[in-house]
């Protein structure tokens, strides 16, 4: 299943109407993981997939709990920066 789809049934959207702009939530997301240091695999696993959704949860509409979202976010990214394998970082002592 494509990428879009899983946001938007993390989403609970049918319609296609919000496609353009949930597709730009999810480059907006890979970008702010890639930022971060994370290397997003060709197919996407579900530790990625989920990290987008709650992005995309988090700046799609004016949810209530953005705060709450933000956080959970935040950490999810977190996770990744530092798991073996969603990173490039290699040997180098920084």
């Amino acid at each position: 299943m494509a990428t879009l789809d899983k946001v938007k049934m993390g989403l609970r959207i049918s319609t296609t109407a919000l496609d353009d702009e949930l597709a730009d939530l999810i480059k907006a997301a890979e970008q702010d993981l890639g930022i971060a240091g994370v290397v997003l695999p060709d197919s996407l696993d579900e530790v990625c997939t989920t990290a987008i959704i709650t992005y995309c949860k988090m700046r799609f509409g004016l949810p209530e709990d953005v705060d709450w979202l933000k956080r959970s976010y935040d950490e999810q990214k977190a996770q990744l920066v530092t798991a073996t394998g969603y990173t490039n970082w290699g040997d180098a002592n920084v």
